[in-house]
């Protein structure tokens, strides 16, 4: 019955955005335990949805949902995000439960808002014990949405200065997990003033998750 939901819900999606019928889509943030701030930039989900609508003609909400790991809620939505600073965990109930989801049809998009790297990669071991995360090649077709980023992410935050990196979870041949690492996507959706990150800035951030979304539930 969940795989069920999960595939009706993307397949309403896909249908509103090729069709433009007046189905509305929401997303949703993930709400995790272990310590970690998952309510960071509680504006992000929004500015993008708005920003998805102007630009990509999709009809989401602005109002986003929040979620629990481990709630069979999450196959209501065929779009989440996870984010934050510090630690995460998964118990295994959580791990199966994410699982399912991305294996019946969900996407996940992660965005290390500096400090979730090395716990991120813990909990994702529990979900898919035998996948690791790889890194995807600018040639990569969610690179190349309506908008085109040729070098592969743009860097939004300093971090520790290294190269923005995007990885992904690919199960079966699909791509379940986009995880944006030394990028900051997340911050970047954020109202600008939180930040104080100039409007080229945003305004790439936006574009990418953009062509996150697009991907996401035409692939």
């Amino acid at each position: 019955m969940r795989r069920i939901s999960i595939f009706l819900a993307v397949m309403v999606w896909v249908l509103a955005l090729v069709q433009a019928q007046p189905t509305t889509v929401k997303l949703a943030v993930l709400r995790y335990n272990g310590g970690g701030n998952w309510y960071n930039n509680p504006h992000s989900l929004h500015n993008l949805a708005v920003f998805c609508n102007k630009n990509l003609g999709t009809n989401i909400s602005p109002e986003y949902a929040t979620v629990d790991v481990g709630s069979p809620e999450i196959f209501n939505y065929p779009f989440v995000h996870i984010t934050g600073n510090g630690n995460i965990e998964f118990s295994q109930q959580e791990a199966e439960n994410l699982r399912n989801y991305l294996i019946s049809g969900g996407f996940l998009e992660i965005s290390d808002s500096y400090g979730l790297d090395p716990y991120i990669r813990r909990e994702m071991k529990k979900v898919f014990p035998e996948l690791d995360f790889v890194e995807l090649p600018y040639s990569h077709p969610i690179y190349h949405q309506k908008y085109d980023f040729p070098h592969g992410l743009p860097k939004i935050h300093r971090h520790d200065g290294k190269p923005p990196q995007g990885f992904g979870i690919i199960y079966k041949g699909r791509l379940v997990v986009f995880y944006d690492y030394e990028c900051d996507l997340g911050d970047g959706w954020e109202d600008p003033q939180v930040y104080h990150d100039p409007p080229q800035k945003h305004l790439e951030a936006l574009k990418m998750g953009a062509n996150i979304i697009s991907y996401a539930f035409t692939h």
